[in-house]
């Protein structure tokens, strides 16, 4: 049985992140504003009943996802694979997308009532809350710990999301 995992940020850090416009936040704010994002869209899918109210909501988990997993690989994993000494996370990272991108597809062919839907999204949902876990436990402090200018890559990547999310 999946057990719920506790948020890693501090309060002070979790306030400033919400709070700061995503285009003056550090790379790794804006990637854990849109962890806590996504798991609180699976709280409340959770908490639903209604398929329109399920079908809306898994829409929209699966496109802030889809958002996010993109920003990831075409900004950050490059940057922060140069930058850790363990480059062997941004592969394991890369494969777990992988596996969510497959669910999020499957999910969104689907529709609440089919055989499997509700299914598929707890299981994303593991999946996502397994991938948060170990990017803000291990990668998240080695690419901290580097050289790397956080706040221009957060300046790019939140240019990209923007521009990804007004398709």
């Amino acid at each position: 049985m999946a057990t719920k995992r506790t948020t890693t940020v501090s309060d002070s850090r979790k306030k400033e992140t919400e709070q700061a416009p995503r285009e003056k936040m550090s790379a790794i704010d804006i990637l854990e504003a849109d962890h806590r994002q996504v798991e609180e869209f699976f709280d409340k899918y959770e908490e639903l009943e209604d398929a329109s109210d399920k079908s809306q909501l898994a829409a929209k988990i699966c496109t802030a996802l889809q958002a996010h997993t993109q920003i990831e690989e075409e900004i950050f994993y490059p940057a922060a694979r140069e930058a850790i000494e363990n480059p062997e996370l941004i592969d394991e990272a890369i494969v777990e997308h992988a596996s969510a991108k497959q669910l999020i597809g499957e999910i969104e062919n689907m529709e609440p009532g089919d055989e499997l839907y509700d299914a598929k999204v707890k299981v994303l949902q593991e999946q996502v809350l397994h991938h948060v876990e170990e990017e803000e436990g291990e990668l998240f402090p080695q690419v901290e710990a580097s050289e790397l200018d956080l706040d221009a890559l957060g300046k790019k990547m939140a240019e990209r999301k923007a521009a990804l999310l007004s398709k």
